[in-house]
C-alpha cells in the first residue's frame, strides 16, 4: 500500500469546507472510501493527531492521517490491491494520550481472542456466502466431551457429528487445533453444516481441541503428539464408527496450530493422511539455531531445522495457505517445494490478507473440499 490520489477526498479538500458540505460528504459516502485501487480512511472529530494502525507486514504499522484544513475531518489515502482484506484500528490522540479504537464509520468488524478490529475490503473482495447460516442446511450436533489424559490430566474437547450420521457407516476424522477459536471466530460450525449439506465435503466426525498452554504444547511437544495419536484419536474411534485408514484422518490448525499438526504427523508418519496448515509459524534458521522471533520459537526452530535437513513424507495430501500481508509469508512459501520434494501431494493458496481468523475462515472451503471431498466433488477428481 502506497499513497495515491483519491477523487472523493480531493473534492472535499477543494471546498467549500462548510459544515453543510462536510455533512453532505459523510451522508453520501461509506467508509473507508474505496475508489478503484485507492482506499481512504477517514476520522471526524476533535483530535491532536489520528493514526492508522494495521497489520500489513512490510509497511509502517502506524501511519498518520492528514487533517482537511478548516474542518475536523482527518484522512489517509493508500493503495489497496484488488481482492485485499485488511484489519485495522485508529489511534486518536487527545491531550497527549492516544486511544486505540475501531473505526466508528465502518460497520465491517472482525473478532479475535484479543477483541475486535475494523475491516477494509478492497475492490473485488466478497465475504464468502457459505460462511452464513443457511436455514435449509441440516445442522450437525455439537457437544463437549471430557477425558482423563495420561499426558495432560483432565481435558475437554468439542465434538461435531454430521446430521446424516448413521452407525452403519464409517466416517473420516478431522482434528482441529484451537478448535474452539475456529468455532468462535471462523464460523466453522456453520461452514461444516453448509459444506456437508451441499456434499462438498465428506460427512465427518470433527474434534475441536484446545490447549491451556498452546504456545508450549503446540511447539513440537512430544506429549501433545502422543495425546492426539495415542489417546484422543483412539477414544473417538471407540465412540464412533471411524474409517481408520490414514487418508481418512486429517489434522489442521493455524499459526502454532499448524506447527502442532505438522509436528504430530512427523512424530507419527503415515498415521495422518491429510494436513491443513494455515499461516504456519514455521520459523527456521539457515545459520545457527536462534531465530529473530525470540525464545518462544526456539523449539519450533529446532523442529523445522531438523525437518528441512531431512524432509520426509508424513502424510499423503497437504493443503497450505497463508496471507500475503503477514510476516510468515516467506516461511510458508519456502515450505511448499520442501513438502513437494518428499512426494506428498501439496496444494498452496495465498490471499491478500493478514494473520487473522477471517483469512483462515475464507480458505476453509477450498482446503477441506480438497482434503476431504464429499460425493459432489468426488466426481471431478
Amino acid at each position: 500500500m502506497t499513497a495515491v490520489h483519491a477523487p472523493a477526498i480531493a473534492a472535499l479538500e477543494k471546498g467549500p469546507r462548510t459544515r453543510e458540505a462536510v455533512d453532505a460528504f459523510f451522508t453520501t459516502h461509506s467508509f473507508p472510501i474505496v475508489e478503484g485501487n485507492a482506499i481512504t480512511f477517514v476520522w471526524r472529530g476533535d483530535a491532536q493527531a489520528v493514526h492508522l494502525k494495521h497489520w500489513v507486514f512490510g509497511l509502517p504499522s502506524s501511519q498518520q492521517l492528514k487533517r482537511v484544513e478548516g474542518t475536523e475531518v482527518w484522512y489517509l489515502t493508500l493503495q489497496l490491491p484488488p481482492g485485499s482484506r485488511v484489519e485495522y484500528k485508529l489511534e486518536v490522540v487527545r491531550n497527549g494520550n492516544g486511544e486505540w479504537m475501531q473505526d466508528p464509520l465502518n460497520a465491517n468488524q472482525a473478532r479475535d481472542p484479543f477483541g475486535g478490529n475494523s475491516v477494509a475490503h478492497g475492490t473485488g473482495y466478497e465475504v464468502p456466502s457459505w460462511i452464513h447460516h443457511d436455514p435449509t442446511a441440516a445442522k450437525g450436533h455439537r457437544d463437549e466431551i471430557w477425558i482423563d489424559s495420561k499426558e495432560f490430566g483432565r481435558r475437554g474437547f468439542g465434538l461435531y457429528v454430521p446430521s446424516r450420521f448413521q452407525r452403519s457407516r464409517q466416517y473420516p476424522l478431522l482434528v482441529v487445533h484451537d478448535g474452539h477459536d475456529y468455532l468462535r471466530y471462523a464460523s466453522m460450525g456453520t461452514v461444516l453444516d453448509n459444506l456437508i449439506d451441499r456434499l462438498e465435503i465428506a460427512d465427518a466426525i470433527v474434534v475441536f481441541t484446545s490447549s491451556p498452554d498452546r504456545l508450549r504444547e503446540y511447539a513440537d511437544d512430544e506429549r501433545h503428539a502422543r495425546f492426539l495419536t495415542e489417546e484422543l484419536v483412539p477414544y473417538v474411534e471407540r465412540l464412533f464408527p471411524l474409517d481408520t485408514q490414514p487418508q481418512s484422518r486429517c489434522l489442521m490448525g493455524a499459526s502454532f496450530g499448524a506447527v502442532a499438526s505438522l509436528a504430530a504427523a512427523s512424530r507419527y508418519p503415515g498415521f495422518y493422511g491429510r494436513l491443513l496448515l494455515q499461516s504456519g509459524s514455521f520459523a527456521f534458521t539457515d545459520i545457527g539455531d536462534r531465530n529473530h522471533r525470540g525464545p518462544l520459537f526456539d523449539p519450533i526452530v529446532a523442529f523445522m531445522n531438523r525437518f528441512r535437513a531431512e524432509p520426509a513424507p508424513v502424510a499423503e495430501r497437504v493443503f497450505v495457505s497463508c496471507g500475503m500481508y503477514e510476516s510468515l509469508i516467506y516461511e510458508n512459501r519456502s515450505m511448499v517445494p520442501l513438502l513437494q520434494s518428499t512426494g506428498m501431494d501439496v496444494r498452496y493458496v495465498e490471499a491478500r490478507d493478514g494473520h487473522n481468523w477471517e483469512n483462515w475462515r475464507d480458505r476453509l472451503r477450498e482446503g477441506l473440499s480438497w482434503l476431504m471431498p464429499g460425493p459432489f466433488l468426488h466426481v471431478y477428481e
